[in-house]
């Protein structure tokens, strides 16, 4: 049956995180936001995945601040953010007394719409997030994060899909990371899971592998009710699909997004200046802009593309790039295969990166892959080479309890740690995800505006130039 298509552009958050390091600044979304407001999307994905971090880390920005100036110029539109379950925003697993005050802060400043997933689908690591969200009022939506395997299969999806939806979810989110769904597979899928699922399905893609837009128009054919796309300046590569193409595409058709193409011109004529800036300060690789099939063998998502392509040019290795993208598929087999979706993909690549550099597979493991391999994350999806996980954890005991369930409660430690540093709950967590980072961010952001140093300049100065 033929239905209005929503969307949900990712300009402010997961556009800029694929092609550009996280680096658009707040200064860089404000001037468009009364018109993004005006468009009409179903909602703006603005907060999450890895802006709160480079936030801090290289902007200088608070990014509570940033969530709530977003909601004060758009305050009709809903504000969505990216979750990674138990782990938040960060790297590790944080106890359920963190992710209920983190979700209830989210919802506080702003966030409508959280999107929670889990790197291993692992549903056990999103039950406290999905709890939480409930309970503050914000709209679930529990993301699938799709990928290709021996053990990943269409019923696998259905399955979990609908054990997501028993938990709470109020939209079910296909969350292909590395645009692997090929058009006729996101069409069997998506039938499938409405065939199954009474809420929505959003399907969220990239253009890594230049399929993203067939992805996309076949899921629209199978029923799919909200897609993912990006305005036109930071789209397509490892980004999603353009939106004007989208919005072109379906116009005057029974799947008529409603979203007006002259809307858009302006807006994109503002980010195109930003993608320009970007480009300039050397945040936008020209490489993350191509499409490269060998995706569809590697398996890599954009972010963890620019990940590998900083860390080779740190080692001077920029010629081993190919390499390690040989390397990661069979890291991935040796770990189970995990889905490569932040924190998995940059475990998985970063263990890739060292058994290349090193010229002998596993001779340094990082103490993630370690803690990947002993269930600290979660359970992995497949079977383990045991010889690998041995020679990681020798003979420590694998983990196979929800691994939240071995966290104490410990908000009251990090509030306790962050001390005087801390003056909001905020700041708080802040501090709880990041805490070197936050603790340099915090004694910036509330140092005396008069405290110089010798030569006159500001601690603040000096901390931006630092960075």
């Amino acid at each position: 049956m033929a239905k209005k298509i929503l969307i949900t552009d990712t300009i402010l958050r997961d556009a800029h995180q694929s092609q550009a390091a996280t680096r658009m600044r707040l200064e860089d979304m404000l001037p468009a936001c009364e018109a993004l407001d005006k468009v009409g999307y179903w909602s703006l994905e603005c907060w999450g995945g890895a802006t709160f971090d480079s936030c801090m880390r290289f902007l200088n920005e608070d990014p509570w601040e940033r969530l709530r100036a977003l909601k004060k110029a758009m305050p009709n539109t809903k504000l969505q953010m990216l979750l990674r379950g138990q782990n938040l925003l960060g790297y590790k697993h944080y106890a359920d007394d963190v992710v209920d005050a983190f979700v209830k802060k989210s919802i506080e400043n702003g966030i409508d719409v959280i999107r929670i997933f889990d790197a291993l689908n692992d549903p056990r690591n999103m039950e406290a997030a999905i709890k939480a969200t409930k309970k503050y009022g914000g709209h679930v939506e529990a993301a699938i994060s799709y990928t290709e395997s021996p053990v990943h299969n269409k019923e696998y999806f259905v399955k979990l899909s609908k054990q997501l939806e028993e938990m709470g979810a109020d939209t079910i989110c296909i969350k292909d990371m590395a645009n692997l769904l090929l058009p006729y597979d996101a069409y069997e899928l998506v039938k499938a899971l409405k065939a199954e699922l009474k809420v929505p399905v959003h399907l969220h893609t990239h253009n890594t592998t230049g399929t993203g837009d067939m992805t996309y128009l076949m899921a629209i054919q199978a029923g799919v009710d909200i897609i993912d796309t990006a305005l036109s300046p930071l789209a397509n590569g490892t980004s999603q699909p353009s939106t004007e193409a989208i919005v072109a595409t379906l116009k005057g058709t029974e799947y008529d997004t409603g979203i007006k193409l002259e809307d858009l011109s302006d807006i994109a004529a503002h980010f195109r200046n930003v993608a320009k800036k970007l480009k300039e300060q050397g945040s936008l690789d020209p490489k993350v802009l191509n499409v490269d099939p060998n995706t569809l063998l590697y398996q890599v998502p954009g972010g963890m593309l620019s990940n590998l392509i900083s860390q080779l040019k740190q080692a001077n290795a920029e010629d081993k790039y190919y390499d390690v993208l040989a390397e990661i598929p069979r890291v991935r087999k040796d770990f189970g295969y995990p889905p490569l979706v932040t924190p998995t993909s940059q475990i998985v690549g970063t263990q890739a990166v060292l058994n290349v550099l090193s010229g002998e597979r596993y001779k340094m493991i990082t103490k993630e892959s370690k803690g990947l391999l002993r269930g600290e994350y979660g359970k992995l999806p497949g079977e383990v080479n045991e010889e690998v996980r041995r020679k990681a954890i020798g003979n420590d005991e694998v983990i196979t309890c929800r691994p939240a369930d071995l966290l104490e409660p410990e908000l009251e430690k990090y509030r306790q740690e962050a001390g005087d540093l801390a003056k909001c709950d905020e700041d708080v967590l802040s501090f709880a995800l990041f805490p070197q980072v936050a603790k340099k961010f915090l004694e910036a952001k509330y140092a005396p505006k008069n405290d110089t140093t010798d030569d006159g300049n500001t601690v603040r100065e000096i901390f931006v130039e630092l960075l």
